[in-house]
Parts: C-alpha cells; sequence; structure tokens
C-alpha cells in the first residue's frame, strides 16, 4: 500500500494542511490550549484560539511557533500529530511522507527542529521547503523556467523574498515582520494614543478592517472597546482607518527595506524579468488594503496579489510533495 504523503503550511499564526487530490482539508489558527496541572492538551486549533486572553490560572492558551520557526518543541509535536491524525482518519495502515514549509531564513538548527518535530510525531519521511519556493509554486509561477520570478509571501510571523529562475533562488531574504508585529504596532498606537489596552484579537480585527498601506479619500471609522489604562476599567473609544496607516507604516517600511535589498542582489538578466513580469504577494499579509498599490509606487515594480493568496503556501508545499521528483532541487531538507 502507497504511504499518504501530508503537506502542512505550520504558519506563525494558521496551520494549513493539504493533501494531493483533494486539497486544502485544515486551515486553523496555530494556539494550543493547555492544562497547567498535568500538562496534558485542552484544545487546538480555533477552539484554542477563543481561549486566547480568556483563561483561567489553570490553563494556558500560546503560540507553540514564533517568527515562523518552533518555539515550543513538544507542543508543535503534539500538534503535528493531531493534524497527521485527524487527516488520516484517526488510524493508519503506514506512516505517512510529510513536507513542511519553513523560512528562507530558518537556521539548520531551527530546520532540524522541524524534522525531528514531525518525525517524532509519525512521519515515515519528514521534508522540508522554504516558504517563498512553496509560495511561487502554489502562485502558479513556472520556477523550473529560466526567466526570473519574484515572490513576496507576508505571512504572521516571517516576510520572505525570494528572486526564483531555474527552480532555485538566485537570491532572496527573510525578516521576522508580518502580521502579528503589525497587530503589535496597531495595539502600542491606541496604547499610546488613546491609554487604552487592547487584545491580539482586538488589533487583528482592526488591521483587517480598517488596515490600509496608503491613506483613504474615505477615513472609515470604527468602534473598539478596551481597558483605561490609567482608571482601569472598561472602556469604548472610536479609532479611524488613516490612524492605523499611520500606526503600521514603521512595520511597513521594514518589509519594503528589505525587497529592495533583494532587488539589489538581482542579476541584471533578471532584473530585466522581474520588471517584465512583476512581484507575486501571497500569504495573509498580502491582503492588507493597497499594499500592491504601495509596493508598486515605492519600487517601480508592478505587483499583483495571488489568487487565494492566504492558501499559496500550503498548495505549492503539497504540489512539490507530490512531484517529488521535479522539485527535488528546490527541497531545503529531507530526512
Amino acid at each position: 500500500m502507497f504511504s499518504k504523503r501530508i503537506a502542512i503550511d505550520l504558519g506563525t499564526a494558521n496551520v494549513l494542511v493539504y493533501l494531493p487530490k483533494r486539497g486544502i482539508v485544515v486551515n486553523e489558527p496555530s494556539v494550543v490550549a493547555i492544562s497547567v496541572e498535568d500538562n496534558r492538551i485542552v484544545a487546538i486549533g480555533a477552539d484554542a484560539k477563543e481561549m486566547l486572553g480568556r483563561t483561567p490560572d489553570s490553563i494556558t492558551a500560546s503560540k507553540p511557533l514564533r517568527d515562523g520557526v518552533i518555539a515550543d518543541y513538544r507542543i508543535t509535536q503534539a500538534m503535528i500529530r493531531h493534524y497527521i491524525a485527524k487527516v488520516s482518519g484517526g488510524w493508519r495502515l503506514s506512516r505517512p511522507d510529510v513536507m513542511v514549509c519553513v523560512p528562507a531564513g530558518a537556521t539548520s538548527t531551527e530546520r532540524r527542529a522541524v524534522i525531528d518535530a514531525t518525525l517524532a510525531a509519525g512521519a515515515r519521511a519528514a521534508y522540508i521547503i522554504k516558504e517563498p519556493v512553496a509560495a511561487a509554486i502554489g502562485a502558479g509561477i513556472p520556477i523550473a523556467s529560466a526567466a526570473g520570478n519574484m515572490v513576496v509571501d507576508i505571512g504572521g510571523g516571517t516576510t520572505e523574498i525570494a528572486i526564483l529562475s531555474l527552480g532555485g533562488v538566485v537570491a532572496e531574504n527573510s525578516i521576522r515582520v508580518g502580521g502579528n508585529k503589525i497587530d503589535s504596532a496597531i495595539a502600542e498606537y491606541i496604547r499610546r494614543r488613546y491609554s487604552l489596552a487592547i487584545g491580539d484579537r482586538t488589533a487583528e480585527q482592526i488591521k483587517q478592517q480598517l488596515g490600509s498601506a496608503l491613506v483613504l479619500a474615505k477615513d472609515v471609522p470604527m468602534e473598539i472597546r478596551g481597558r483605561d489604562i490609567v482608571a482601569g476599567l472598561p472602556k469604548t473609544i472610536t479609532i479611524h482607518s488613516n490612524e492605523i496607516t499611520t500606526a503600521i507604516a514603521d512595520e511597513l517600511e521594514k518589509i519594503i527595506q528589505a525587497i529592495r535589498a533583494v532587488l539589489e542582489q538581482t542579476p541584471p538578466e533578471l532584473s530585466s524579468d522581474i520588471i517584465d513580469r512583476g512581484m507575486i504577494l501571497t500569504g495573509g499579509g498580502a491582503l492588507l488594503k493597497n499594499l500592491d498599490k504601495m509596493l508598486t509606487n515605492v519600487t517601480g515594480v508592478p505587483c499583483v496579489v495571488a489568487e487565494d493568496a492566504l492558501l499559496c503556501v500550503a498548495r505549492g508545499t503539497g504540489i512539490a510533495l507530490d512531484n517529488l521528483d521535479e522539485y527535488k532541487r528546490s527541497l531545503a531538507g529531507v530526512k
């Protein structure tokens, strides 16, 4: 019997699982809730995210991945095992081959931790692929061609930028700035400006509803609730979209600088290809309003948001796993 193949996008914000011929079968937050008393896992995914900031002393809800890499090995291993069992129907006759994507800037130690956690979770073989390579494959970019292709993957913990040609990475950059840092910048701005403390979930909602890389002609208002830092009491305020544009400007500037650094490393022949083909934006961060327009303005390179940007990395990881011989050169590690 052929071993089942499972592709996992082990993201800082979300875990996505892809099965060949079935597509994305799991898309849940990377959150695990644990009982403090006996170290037992109480909830994983969406159920655990509901507990963030709301747990009693007996339970802790946390994200075992930070900046795209494993921050808590044991919990990450348990999370991978949970999802392997979930997509295998709870039982399996043979252990699956699993491919996991990692940030381009992950160290050899961090890549080894992912491989070890995957094997310990029940995989027969573990493969590692760099996120920008997986994102490019998932976005339908022909990375095996002799032309230059540029992908910018903005995830929860990292932003990955790469120039790809002939199936390999010609130039790349990985910075630990992503959706989570943008959320933190929003929360910090509201704390300073209004003396109001808000939670991670509220900051994320503000980003999704009001966030824009460029100032909007119509300044959209939003009512938010939090805790008044001075009085210590619940408080409701109204904020506006253009305030959020100001709040996240510094984090977006870091992404711009990282993109410029990659463009400066690009060979001239490939640079002309990039001008013709543009850069492709993937990941959840690509969904920030007007980000594509802003990047086009500041770099002079046409910028397009990939279709289903959030799913590109998981889909590309699955396609690479399903066509191992074809993408062998593009892998970052295997065991």
